[in-house]
């Protein structure tokens, strides 16, 4: 069976295909949070240390750290991203276990990133273009460590899952020629968005299988890519991720964590509830009114697709005894303590 070991120090995080799906968090990321890179520019770490805490406590097993803001200052990522790939890694490294993912598209952010993490970290990524091949292959090999595959090359993402199962092949006989062996490659085969390519679902599924049982690797995704631009995207993400496990994927580059409601929806929530006449009082917790409202919570909390991995992860036979399902749905007392199912009873009797 294939196996992929991550290590951080202190902690090891197996990838395969006989163990339980692997979350990567995917929050440490600058790209498309405008607030987080102005934060990193400005050598503000609140959001990422936040970010590092909140992924790990709510089932994330590894954490993907992208350094990737183009300063407004210094608009050379070449020079501002290995120095802030390095300060993040430090940082991440001292506040959680967790086993690092270094995500880059700059080479020297990658190296960078290899110097100052402790452990054997994953890196992401390689790809099927020959210039990136020559600037990945070789750091893999020095570094002893995993990689990321991501199936596209210099032809672009191509809409034909056999092209892209090429690139994958492609990659995985370049790597062996630098005496890279097949367990150490993670193929992305690149979602598509359902909503854009209606078989995208079904291409996956087809392609994590010819990925498991011809090439023997490992496999990730964005998970979220799946449901780009349509409405309610957990409904899909809950139904992709089981799905894409049965077919055999390993992992997911993610978010592990239910964003909290903020107090703007809970004003526009009383309001609601005030022009139906029913009247709020304003002494009222914020995180009961999120509750009792049905919207969810004031906290950051995991969220339902890590509630449909853990599923995932029972009903292929991947939770021993079924301990972590139980574990994470058990009720809990007052003082946060796990309820047995004889001492429900005894309440219920009563």
């Amino acid at each position: 069976m294939t196996r992929t070991i991550i290590e951080s120090k202190s902690k090891t995080a197996i990838i395969g295909f006989d163990e339980p799906f692997c979350v990567i968090g995917e929050r440490i990321n600058p790209t498309g949070r405008k607030k987080l890179a102005a934060e990193l520019e400005a050598g503000n770490f609140s959001t990422v240390e936040k970010d590092a805490l909140e992924q790990v406590a709510c089932g994330a097993s590894m954490l993907d750290i992208n350094a990737g803001v183009v300063y407004n200052s210094n608009p050379n990522p070449h020079e501002t991203e290995p120095i802030l790939m390095t300060k993040m890694i430090e940082l991440v490294q001292g506040l959680v276990d967790a086993p690092l993912c270094i995500d880059s598209s700059v080479p020297g952010a990658l190296e960078a990133g290899l110097e100052a993490a402790a452990g054997r970290p994953l890196l992401n990524s390689v790809t099927g273009e020959e210039e990136r091949l020559e600037a990945i292959l070789p750091l893999v090999k020095k570094y002893n460590v995993p990689v990321v595959a991501i199936s596209n090359d210099d032809s672009g993402i191509s809409q034909d899952p056999d092209a892209r199962f090429a690139v994958a092949r492609k990659i995985v006989e370049r790597a062996a020629d630098f005496g890279i062996r097949a367990h150490d490659i993670i193929v992305d085969p690149l979602v598509m968005p359902v909503g854009a390519v209606a078989s995208a679902g079904i291409q996956v599924f087809a392609l994590v299988r010819r990925l498991r049982e011809e090439l023997g690797v490992n496999t990730t995704c964005g998970a979220s890519n799946i449901s780009f631009g349509l409405p309610n995207r957990h409904g899909i993400n809950n139904a992709f991720l089981p799905m894409a496990i049965g077919a055999g994927m390993t992992s997911a580059i993610m978010n592990p964590v239910a964003l909290p409601v903020g107090l703007k929806k809970l004003d526009e929530k009383r309001a609601a509830l005030a022009a139906a006449g029913i009247i709020v009082p304003e002494s009222i917790d914020p995180e009961i009114l999120a509750q009792i409202t049905g919207m969810g919570s004031t906290k950051g909390r995991a969220g339902k697709e890590m509630e449909a991995i853990r599923a995932a992860n029972l009903l292929n036979n991947h939770d021993t005894h079924g301990s972590v399902w139980i574990k994470h749905n058990k009720p809990v007392d007052e003082e946060g303590k796990t309820k047995s199912v004889r001492s429900r009873r005894r309440q219920r009797r009563a």
